[in-house]
């Protein structure tokens, strides 16, 4: 793969981002595909397909996806788009080599390629790509507004960001059912599933997450116009929308 512009920098260590949950994720990388489709009932898909289209990407562009995991979103880009390269970063290096793996079982090594990297920190030069993605990752962050910060210098001036994260589900009938499932069910089954205990932060992270009008607030003031929030399947996911000026 090349770049219009050249990557800079070093490598981050696991540690540096998400709070230290790198570790954390490097334990459940191979279950974390089953983990995904069975707690969002296999909606995960539908919303990432959501977050692609809103970004608007031709053949020919170049797209970041950070928080990359397994790689599902940047496959997902690279058979949505023709021709487009995906850049994957993430800091866990045991989900990046499952994601390597499904990269080049899609037969897609020559357009996608997947490194460890920080989103506070990126190692790519200004105005490098033409869309930046990030699914169920930013509520990790340690310093949010700085990632922020980092995803609109590397996108190009137009260029779209899409952020897709967790949120409690509203509604009279589907939130209390909703927020049940999410506090008291997910994490015990994420446990069973993972064998790790630590996954029981989800739902507290996600209820800590920024309410979305302060989020959208953040977006804004990290430079990015025509910011917009869309709740998905009566709130159970979020999608941040924005552009770069």
């Amino acid at each position: 793969m090349t770049y219009k512009g050249d990557p800079v920098g070093q490598p981050m260590t696991e540690g540096d981002i998400l709070g230290g949950s790198g570790a954390m994720f490097d334990r459940i990388a191979g279950r974390y595909d089953l983990l995904n489709r069975l707690q969002s009932f296999g909606m995960d898909q539908g919303w990432r397909r959501r977050a692609l289209t809103s970004l608007q990407l031709k053949a020919g562009d170049q797209l970041l996806d950070l928080a990359t995991g397994t790689a599902d979103l940047a496959i997902m880009a690279a058979h949505r788009v023709p021709d487009l390269e995906v850049v994957g970063v993430d800091p866990s290096p045991a989900m990046l080599e499952v994601g390597r793996s499904k990269v080049e079982r899609a037969d897609l090594s020559p357009r996608v390629q997947l490194i460890e990297g920080d989103a506070q920190s990126l190692p790519f030069e200004t105005d490098t790509f033409d869309g930046v993605s990030i699914a169920w990752g930013i509520r990790n962050v340690a310093d949010r507004q700085r990632a922020l910060r980092e995803m609109s210098r590397v996108l190009r001036p137009g260029g779209r960001l899409a952020i897709l994260e967790g949120g409690e589900p509203e509604g009279f009938i589907v939130g209390p059912t909703g927020r049940f499932y999410m506090h008291h069910i997910l994490p015990q089954l994420g446990a069973l599933l993972s064998g790790a205990q630590e996954y029981k932060y989800l739902p507290d992270s996600i209820a800590q997450f920024p309410k979305p009008s302060e989020f959208c607030g953040y977006l804004e003031e990290a430079g990015f116009t025509a910011v917009e929030h869309r709740p998905l399947t009566f709130g159970a996911a979020r999608l941040y929308t924005g552009r770069c000026p």
